[in-house]
């Protein structure tokens, strides 16, 4: 099996390594917009192979991963989906709902597979809270909580471009609460303030907010992210149910220290950022995809869910300048 990956950035260039380390993976074909950039990658990349052009790649490949900017995501995935290549999008595969919606359309049309890259519904951890939720094990849910804390606050040259804490930051899990629930959203309240520095009241952001979900069966979600963690990367899942409760992302490296006789010390090995936190993730997220591709599973992360997240980002954002509750309709 032969893979593109087009964008090798960071993320692109995480996932061409975990790629390339899939036995079933016979090469990775690498692109990126920048001339000269792909090559570079490739060279301190085993089992993988530069290649100039967008057309050559789509040719050449069973699947593709799309790590572009995320203004190029619409005219590649639309690319992809034309040349009928099974396609992995990083997240958002468009920046805004009606371009969402118009593209979702598209894929649907098209009958091709498009996953979109919430790494967090591949995590093995959040992965089995799914599946335990699902076999009625967790019986009915009264509560999920969920933190996510960035360790460092991103370049302060991001913020501009970003979308906003709600469609960078929280807009995880807005994707991955909801799934677990299995409801739909019918209210969104959130609160955001400037903590951390004053680069974000400048990008008209905020750097630390609190969501709450209502769903349709009366359960809510209480959702905090900031983009500053002292300790280290910080990322837990919290569902109470009738039967049991759980959580994800309570290990050794969770940067959080107990203060209970016994209880759990952050270490110096606390997760230092999200790569090293999903890592499993990550990996699986690839593995899967090669599964989808060749028919042997049913699509964890498909185009038109994506949707759902984005509306709710959209809706937090109205809450938070307005201060009020949003209804939300059709979600």
């Amino acid at each position: 099996m032969r893979i593109g990956v087009a964008g090798v950035g960071r993320i692109g260039t995480m996932h061409a390594t975990n790629l390339a380390g899939l036995d079933r993976v016979d090469e990775v074909l690498l692109f990126d917009p920048v001339p000269g950039r792909a090559a570079q990658a490739s060279a301190g990349l085993p089992g993988t192979k530069a290649v100039d052009d967008l057309d050559v790649l789509l040719g050449s490949v069973d699947g593709v991963l799309l790590a572009t900017p995320t203004d190029t995501h619409p005219q590649m995935l639309r690319a992809a989906i034309g040349r009928g290549v099974p396609t992995l999008c990083e997240k958002p595969i468009a920046s805004d709902v009606d371009e969402m919606a118009a593209l979702v359309a598209d894929v649907e049309k098209s009958g091709v597979e498009v996953l979109v890259g919430f790494q967090r519904r591949f995590d093995p951890a959040i992965h089995e809270l799914n599946r335990r939720i699902r076999a009625g094990e967790v019986g009915d849910i009264y509560l999920v909580r969920a933190i996510g804390n960035d360790a460092n606050p991103p370049d302060f040259s991001y913020l501009p471009g970003s979308g906003g804490i709600f469609r960078d930051l929280l807009i995880h899990d807005l994707d991955c609460v909801p799934w677990l629930v299995g409801e739909p959203v019918v209210e969104v309240y959130a609160s955001g303030s400037v903590l951390v520095h004053q680069a974000f009241a400048d990008a008209d952001d905020v750097d630390n907010a609190v969501v709450v979900l209502k769903f349709a069966g009366g359960a809510h979600a209480t959702l905090a992210g900031g983009r500053h963690d002292p300790v280290g990367y910080d990322h837990r899942i919290e569902v109470l149910g009738s039967k049991d409760s759980l959580a994800a992302g309570v290990d050794p490296r969770t940067p959080l220290t107990s203060l209970e006789p016994g209880g759990h010390v952050a270490g110096e090995d606390a997760y230092p950022g999200f790569p090293e936190r999903f890592h499993r993730a990550y990996v699986n997220e690839m593995n899967l995809f090669t599964q989808v591709i060749r028919g042997e599973v049913a699509n964890p992360s498909p185009a038109r869910e994506s949707l759902i997240s984005l509306r709710l980002a959209v809706a937090c954002e109205r809450s938070r300048r307005s201060g009020k509750p949003v209804n939300i309709e059709g979600n």
